[in-house]
Order: structure tokens, then C-alpha cells, then sequence
């Protein structure tokens, strides 16, 4: 394609995207910075953690903690509240205030795809429980608040409505075609110029119609239906192609949001990790017709995770 601008179907969704290269080249007169300004003590420091919030500890080898599992302490869901109902959890990813995820090992990875087994097995048992987003926010652009690298669980009882809409195009998909689409789209897309790594286990490309620059979905090579149902090769692999992405990204110091496409009440959807890196700010366009411009493409940024 490379300088024409295209419009693209995203799969089998009723979203669109039009990828503008040439549009990456127009001239800007506003340079934006990043400014954080602490405004009091790091309450994920270990010296300022709150007790009653503690909800697990995870030591791996060391005394104290490696990763910590707390109560949100100003939740938006609560289990006590019928007109709001959920739960909410933060997961503090290293007692290092210095240090962002991308810079551990890939065994580090490996303990905290952990951590997000562990959260969703427990949570799934709380009763009414629906759905469960294993999310991070990563910079201040990805709506960050605290700068200690964390991720956070949300759980509900209802279901969102994009949420709700992709898995009934996914079964309308799968009673038309007697196969599952991201099945399909995984073998698909590993033949294409948008592959960035696969191994026995995990498929990561950069999607067809990417809504952000330097998008990536990262996919399990067997229909599982949650994190909870990898083995331990698998959770290794994706700890390998995690960390991979996020030290890319690392490089060029993009804020991003990942979290996990799963809902705990469907056995038979096949779960996947999307990584929406927050270079580019939505604007009129997409903000008024839903669709989205992006002026890197989905191959150009394969391209840039592979070198």
C-alpha cells in the first residue's frame, strides 16, 4: 500500500479503520511532553502499604513480596452495592519503585501471568460474576495515575456492550463457517507481513486494521477460553512474546493499555491479550463517526517489532 491511504474491515466486526502512511509525514507545530509532578508519598512503595488492603502476597524466593495483590481502595464496583456490583483488585508488579515491567526478565513475566491465573480463578467464583478485565495502564497518555508499575483486575456482573457485540459476531461467524474466527484469523495472519513472533504455543501479529499505532495481539495457538486454562509452556511463551513487545516499546517510551479479551461466563470464546500502545490522541474524526485513522500500519509496525 505504502504511501495510499486504505480503508480497512477490522475481521469480522463492523468496525473500520483507514490506514494513512503518508499522513505520519504532516507537519505539526505542537510538540507534546509528559510532565509528572509527585504530589505525595508512592502509597505502592512496601513502607506505605496499607495492611487492611492486602489481599495476597506472592514472595517467589526473597522475604516480602514480589508482586502484591490488593484491595482498590477507591473502587468503582463495590460487592456490597446493587446498583454498581463488582470487585475490584490492583497487582503491584515489583516492590522497585525505579523500575518498569518491560525491564525484567521474561521470568518475571512468567510469575505475574501467574498472579493473573491466580486473580481469575479466585474472582470467578464470586457469585454473579460475569466478566473479568485483567488490565495495565502503562504512562500517563494511557490514563495512569500512579506511576509504580501496576496492573488491575475488574470484575462485574454485566456485560459491556463491545464486549457483548464481538462475541455474537464471533458465534454468528462460527455457525456460518463451522470454525472459530480467531482460529482462522491466527492461521491467517501468520503468513502475512504483520507476524511479529510465533512459537509452538502463542501467535503475536500486529492486526489487520490496527486502531493505534503499533497495535498487537498476542493469541494462544489453542482455542482456550480463558488465562486460567494455559499450561505451563504456554504461559511461558506468552511471558516470552509479552516481554518482547513491551521492551520495544520501552525503547521508544510509548504509553500503552494491555488487557485480556476473555468473559468468564462464555467456555467456548478463544482469549486473547491486545496491546494498544497511546501514541496517537483520537480526535474529530473518530471521536464523531467511529472511524478510526491510524498512520502506521499494521505492517510497518510488525516490521518495527521484528528488527
Amino acid at each position: 500500500m505504502k504511501n495510499k491511504s486504505e480503508i480497512r474491515k477490522a475481521y469480522f466486526l463492523n468496525k473500520y479503520v483507514i490506514i494513512t502512511p503518508s499522513r505520519s509525514k504532516r507537519p505539526r507545530d505542537i510538540k507534546e511532553q509528559t510532565l509528572i509532578k509527585r504530589t505525595g508519598k508512592c502509597v505502592f512503595c512496601p513502607e506505605n502499604i496499607e495492611n487492611d488492603l492486602v489481599v495476597k502476597k506472592f514472595n517467589g524466593k526473597r522475604k516480602g513480596w514480589e508482586i502484591l495483590v490488593l484491595k482498590n481502595k477507591f473502587p468503582a464496583l463495590t460487592l456490597d452495592n446493587k446498583l454498581a456490583y463488582g470487585y475490584q483488585e490492583v497487582i503491584i508488579e515489583t516492590p522497585d519503585h525505579t523500575k518498569v515491567l518491560a525491564e525484567f526478565p521474561a521470568s518475571h513475566f512468567v510469575k505475574l501471568l501467574k498472579v493473573y491465573i491466580d486473580r481469575t480463578e479466585k474472582i470467578s467464583k464470586i457469585k454473579r460474576m460475569e466478566y473479568i478485565l485483567i488490565f495495565k495502564n502503562e504512562g500517563s497518555k494511557a490514563g495512569a495515575s500512579i506511576v509504580h508499575d501496576h496492573s488491575q483486575v475488574f470484575s462485574t456482573d454485566i456485560l459491556p456492550p463491545d464486549v457483548y457485540e464481538e462475541l455474537k459476531l464471533a458465534k454468528k461467524y462460527k455457525l456460518k463457517n463451522k470454525t472459530c474466527p480467531y482460529c482462522d484469523i491466527i492461521k491467517q495472519e501468520i503468513k502475512t507481513e504483520r507476524k511479529i513472533f510465533e512459537d509452538k504455543n502463542v501467535a503475536v501479529f500486529a492486526p489487520y486494521a490496527s486502531e493505534y499505532h503499533y497495535e498487537v495481539w498476542i493469541f494462544p495457538k489453542k482455542h482456550l477460553d480463558n488465562i486460567t486454562k494455559l499450561n505451563e509452556s504456554e504461559i511461558k511463551s506468552f511471558a516470552k512474546a509479552l516481554k518482547l513487545i513491551l521492551s520495544k516499546l520501552n525503547e521508544i517510551g510509548l504509553s500503552y493499555n494491555y488487557f485480556f479479551h476473555q468473559v468468564s461466563s462464555d467456555n467456548d470464546q478463544h482469549f486473547y491479550l491486545k496491546i494498544q500502545p497511546r501514541d496517537s490522541i483520537w480526535a474529530g474524526v473518530e471521536l464523531g463517526s467511529g472511524l478510526v485513522i491510524n498512520s502506521i500500519s499494521p505492517e510497518q509496525a510488525a516490521e518495527f517489532y521484528r528488527a
